[in-house]
């Protein structure tokens, strides 16, 4: 695979910037508040470390949100994150709201993916009913790779007021993790959206994020074509990148979301 980790100059940079655009996007929503999820993976844990840098550990309320297929480590993970930062927190059990919604249409419940959506969308409501009612903002935790394959649910964990970690590929935000500070068992842990019993990000997907970060900035980010990002990465095929690229344009329409930072140089 390409190493696209940063320097630590370029690191130090990229966390000024993002803890600016949080600051700013605030700002210019007319409010000094965030509300953010909290699932114990590190994309919310990083984004919450930022967030707290940019707006103070009292206008920040984080929101646990366990549903009967989250693990119950990540939900501890999650508590034990708003706890080290000393922000308020919530926590509310989503799978009495989901039960109503398959109550009214038991037609789904066997459905694996429009349920699991629709635990994401549950979350969502609940993030902007607290944001909402405390006039704040609320924060995104997508970054570039999900993006970029539509891996987020449309108006679930997409629909947000902001994405501050949407221009880095999954192997910088585990390094910015890392610079900032959050501790090596939350940047080492497999990543989940906790959407059925046992599902993790890469075994949906069915590419590994480095494979996935590569194929991306060589050949949908980059100039390479299909074949030349094959024979640039080793035991990667022709197939595996045509993949990726099908992820890409069919997720077309969910990348209509909201803003990220400026790239950087």
């Amino acid at each position: 695979m390409i190493d696209l980790r940063l320097s630590e100059s370029e690191l130090e940079v990229r966390r000024d910037h993002l803890v600016q655009f949080i600051r700013e996007t605030a700002s210019s929503a007319g409010t000094d508040r965030a509300v953010l999820g909290l699932s114990g993976g590190i994309d919310s844990t990083l984004t919450a470390y930022l967030a707290v840098e940019a707006l103070g550990e009292e206008n920040l309320h984080g929101l646990v949100m366990p549903g009967e297929v989250s693990r119950e480590d990540n939900m501890s993970d999650a508590e034990w994150v708003a706890q080290e930062l000393e922000i308020p927190y919530d926590v509310f059990e989503i799978n009495p709201i989901v039960n109503e919604f398959l109550n009214t249409y038991s037609e789904a419940e066997d459905d694996r993916v429009a349920v699991g959506n629709a635990r994401a969308r549950t979350r969502a409501v609940l993030n902007y009913l607290v944001a909402n009612h405390e006039d704040a903002l609320v924060l995104g935790t997508g970054n570039r790779s999900e993006a970029l394959v539509g891996y987020f649910t449309k108006y679930g964990d997409g629909a947000v007021d902001c994405h501050p970690l949407g221009n880095l590929y999954k192997q910088q935000v585990r390094q910015l993790a890392s610079h900032v500070g959050v501790p090596d068992e939350f940047v080492e842990k497999p990543a989940t959206a906790g959407l059925w019993a046992g599902q993790t990000d890469e075994e949906e997907m069915g590419i590994g994020y480095d494979t996935l970060d590569a194929i991306l900035a060589l050949h949908v980010d980059g100039p390479l074509s299909v074949a030349a990002t094959a024979r640039e990465l080793d035991d990667v095929t022709d197939e595996q990148v045509r993949t990726v690229r099908e992820m890409y344009e069919r997720s077309a329409h969910k990348r209509d979301v909201p803003p990220a930072p400026e790239p950087l140089d």
